[in-house]
Order: structure tokens, then C-alpha cells, then sequence
């Protein structure tokens, strides 16, 4: 008996969740579309350091060969406006690696793999056909948080990560690939700061009393091409509709302190694999698909995801940073339970 070939999926959205979903289809011998908005290479709003990225995600999805010359990072340096909170060492190396070199990569990788691309393409978002998978990024909603990113040369770190508290927001510096260093950060949006893309990070941080650091980026060589923002920022994971298979963040937006989401991007994608190749194959109807990779999605982030939600507002309100600043002088902090339940 001949087997009947394999139902084709198009996944909309191209980033890390999109890509490598589609990369791992296409080797099972599943014909995937990917439709992305944008094109390859491209800045996007990230901290491009991943930790918590199990083996077992990494070998599912084929990922070894792109995370290769990714740096890896140990320790972290904690900083309340100017002042050094404490030094911490992680427990597994974080690895650096920028947004726009990886999302190429694998944009790369899925066309070789006999993927079709289309870049600058949009889907018409309103309809939920069997075998659309929705990995379309965030979900925009009213929010008074806005994130913003650059690439520096010539900026010597404390530490292989540092993290920086300041008033309504947080920064976080890591070195990736060449002598870049990414500088990207969440911020309490002001309306009456008068800013271009080009001045919105040195005003926004200074607005929030991190002056020490923006004379730092002040004094480094700055890639003009990689000044990046995003606003409308939520991290309340709403519902997604029941008749849609929805993975990365748009399944949900962990915050972004935590480094942990380039790791859930690709183990939502691994979690959607397997049921998406037993529909692809007619062995599950669509609906049944949905459930099972929704289950998994849940199981997988939920405390990770509550976690952070409970953590968040202590690092960006300034109330909650001096209590963090007091439990990490008098070492009551748990950090490592606290990092084992963020990842």
C-alpha cells in the first residue's frame, strides 16, 4: 500500500520559533511555506543570550551547527544604577549570539532544505486554516513598556552578561559574535521625551538614572544600522483562539530578564514537531494536533512563566529594586533556585 504524501504546513512568522519548526519539518520530508513580513538579515529587540537550552531541544531541532561559534558566557555581573550588586555565576554557559546572524542562518539552512521562503509577505491573520501554524511574534497590546537595542564596538564589560537596574527599567549588555557587544533594554515609555531612533537609548537611559552607562555606549563605536525599538510589550500571556496552533511568543512573551526566550522560541518549536508531523502524515485530525501541542506548551512554561511573573515588577519598579539590592547585600537572595525556576 502506498502511503499518501505528506499535507503541507505554512507557518506564519520567521523568527527562531518559525525557522527552526520549519527547518526540522523539511528534513522529515514534510513541504512547509514560511511567510515572514520582513527580510534576512535583520535587527530585532532581543537580548541574544540564550540559556536554559536543554541538549535534547538542541539535537531535536538541529540546531548544533548554528549555535557553533556562539559565545558562551558564566558570569554575570548585577548593577543598581551605577552600583555592583553581585556577582553571579551561572550554572550553564549562557551563549551569545546576534538575532541578526542566527535568524539568517536558519532562514539559510530551511530554503537548502527545499523550504519555500517568502520574505515581506503578510497572512491574512483573521483566518486559521488546518496546518497554519501562527509563530507571528508577540501580540501587541496597550502597554506602557517600550524595548530598545544597538550593537557597540569597543565596549569593555565587567562580565560576560550584566544586567542593569534603573528607574522603571532594566538593561542588559552581553558580548556576541566579533567585538559587538548588544545593548538592549526594557523602559517605562515617556511621552514628553523628544527622541529620534538614533537618541532614543542614551535619552531613555539617562531619563532612568543609568547616566554611568550611557556615557559608556557615549564613548563606544556604535553600529547605526542596528538601532532597533519595539513598544506595545505585554507579558500576561493572553488566550489564544481554541482553532489556532500558535508557538514562541505568540504562545507567550516571557520577560525578558530571565534570557530565557530564544530557548522557549525553540522548545515550543520542538514541543509542535511531533504533532505536527503525525498530522502532516494523516495519523491525528487537526484539532487533536492543536490540543496535544497546546498541552505540552503548558506543561513545559508554566512555571517558568509564573515565575517571572512574579519576579518581573521587583527588577523594574524602583521599590522592588531596593529590596533586591538589600536581600543580595545580606546574601538572603536565592538566585539559583531562583534561575531554576525561570528555566
Amino acid at each position: 500500500m502506498i502511503n499518501p504524501p505528506p499535507q503541507p504546513i505554512e507557518i506564519v512568522g520567521g523568527g527562531l520559533a518559525g525557522l527552526s519548526l520549519g527547518l526540522a519539518l523539511c528534513r522529515a520530508g514534510v513541504p512547509v511555506r514560511v511567510l515572514e513580513a520582513h527580510g534576512y538579515p535583520r535587527h530585532r529587540v532581543c537580548g541574544e543570550f540564550i540559556t536554559g537550552l536543554d541538549v535534547r531541544t538542541i539535537d531535536r531541532l538541529g540546531l548544533a551547527p548554528f549555535l557553533a561559534d556562539a559565545r558562551p558566557h558564566r558570569e554575570v555581573a548585577w548593577f543598581h544604577r551605577h552600583r555592583l550588586l553581585r556577582r553571579q555565576t551561572l550554572p550553564d554557559p549562557a551563549l551569545a549570539l546576534s538575532r541578526h546572524a542566527l535568524d539568517e542562518r536558519l532562514a539559510h539552512a530551511f530554503v537548502c532544505a527545499g523550504g519555500e521562503l517568502r520574505t515581506h509577505a503578510r497572512a491574512d491573520l483573521a483566518e486559521a486554516p488546518a496546518g497554519r501554524v501562527f509563530a507571528t511574534g508577540r501580540r501587541p497590546v496597550p502597554s506602557d513598556w517600550i524595548g530598545l537595542k544597538c550593537h557597540v564596538h569597543g565596549l569593555t564589560l565587567s562580565a560576560g552578561l550584566e544586567l542593569h537596574l534603573g528607574d522603571h527599567a532594566y538593561v542588559g549588555l552581553c558580548a556576541v559574535e566579533g567585538d559587538r557587544v548588544n545593548i538592549s533594554g526594557l523602559f517605562r515609555q515617556h511621552s514628553g521625551l523628544a527622541v529620534s531612533r538614533a537618541t532614543a537609548l542614551p535619552s531613555y537611559l539617562r531619563s532612568c538614572g543609568l547616566d554611568a552607562l550611557a556615557d559608556r555606549l557615549a564613548s563606544a563605536d556604535i553600529d547605526a544600522g542596528s538601532w532597533s525599538a519595539v513598544a506595545g510589550l505585554g507579558f500576561d500571556r493572553p488566550a489564544a483562539p481554541a482553532d489556532r496552533l500558535v508557538i514562541g511568543d505568540t504562545f507567550a512573551m516571557i520577560p525578558p530578564f530571565t534570557g530565557n526566550g530564544m530557548a522557549m522560541a525553540f522548545q515550543s518549536a520542538a514541543d509542535a514537531l511531533g504533532p505536527l508531523l503525525a498530522w502532516s502524515r494523516g495519523e491525528a485530525d487537526w484539532t487533536a494536533t492543536i490540543r496535544v501541542t497546546r498541552h505540552r506548551l503548558r506543561r513545559r512554561f508554566r512555571v517558568r512563566l509564573a515565575s517571572a511573573a512574579m519576579l518581573h515588577p521587583f527588577l523594574f519598579h524602583p521599590q522592588g529594586q531596593r529590596c533586591l539590592a538589600a536581600a543580595s547585600h545580606t546574601r538572603i537572595l536565592p538566585i539559583n533556585t531562583l534561575y531554576g525556576a525561570l528555566h
